[in-house]
């Protein structure tokens, strides 16, 4: 059995219910797949070697941050094995919350496995509301919850149809943000993100840390991480709308922030 999970967090979590150090034991196997599925272009995303992808990544992580990811070499290998993934032997369950990431991520193996007669089955770890204070993801839950949550349904054709189709619209959209609102994804630019980021900063100096702060809870349908708030205010220092104290830090704990005037 394939145990997939969006990210590493949730990845530990689903090897400690399933009682496996490796995540390879018994014929159980912990598959991680780390894209934020949430934000930045899909268009080439099932296309090794997802240049555009690639170059999306490549420009939101700091310049300084080390060490760097392999980008290229680490998401044409997910689209690689999810291409293959209908022609193994083994059956595939998906754990998913209420990240926007976790329902892309279903989507997509849905995607991957229309057609096919492989076992498909989710564990739904959610609240199915994805706004700030209600939602779960995966990694959220203390483990003898995901304990009581493993409870694996089997996915049906009709609803791999229509998670697979989800999946073909949010690629075709290639949109900059994805939200997960009532059961759906709705497509975004980077409008709305990045006028909260300047509402949250002061006319004075403050740490950037804490308008980020104000921006993530605040943030319903998807989790906007540090890494892409910090792109993100980079951005804003370049076009002159806010001013930071260090636009080339590795660690954006150290930046001040300010509105300019």
């Amino acid at each position: 059995m394939w145990h997939l999970t969006c990210g590493d967090l949730a990845a530990d979590s689903v090897r400690r219910r399933l009682g496996d150090g490796d995540g390879d034991g018994d014929g159980e196997a912990v598959r991680v797949l780390r894209d934020d599925l949430a934000v930045g272009p899909l268009a080439d995303i099932e296309s090794p070697p997802c240049a555009e992808r690639v170059a999306f990544w490549e420009g939101v992580w700091p310049a300084a941050l080390a060490p760097r990811p392999d980008f290229a070499a680490g998401l044409a290998d997910d689209a690689e094995w999810l291409a293959g993934l209908a022609s193994q032997p083994r059956p595939v369950t998906v754990w998913h919350g209420d990240s926007a990431s976790e329902q892309l991520l279903l989507a997509r193996v849905a995607a991957a496995l229309e057609g096919s007669s492989l076992p498909f089955r989710e564990v739904p770890c959610g609240t199915g509301d994805s706004r700030v204070g209600t939602r779960m993801a995966v990694s959220m839950h203390a483990p003898d919850a995901l304990a009581a949550l493993y409870l694996p349904r089997a996915v049906g054709p009709q609803r791999i149809a229509e998670l697979a189709s989800q999946w073909r619209a949010a690629v075709q959209g290639n949109a900059a943000i994805r939200r997960w609102v009532d059961g759906r994804f709705a497509a975004e630019d980077h409008a709305r993100i990045d006028g909260q980021l300047l509402a949250a900063c002061g006319a004075d100096w403050m740490p950037l840390a804490r308008a980020m702060a104000e921006v993530m809870s605040r943030c319903d349908g998807f989790f906007a991480t540090d890494l892409f708030l910090y792109w993100r205010a980079r951005q804003l220092a370049q076009r002159g709308t806010i001013q930071l104290s260090d636009s080339m830090a590795a660690d954006y704990r150290d930046v001040l922030a300010r509105r300019c005037h």
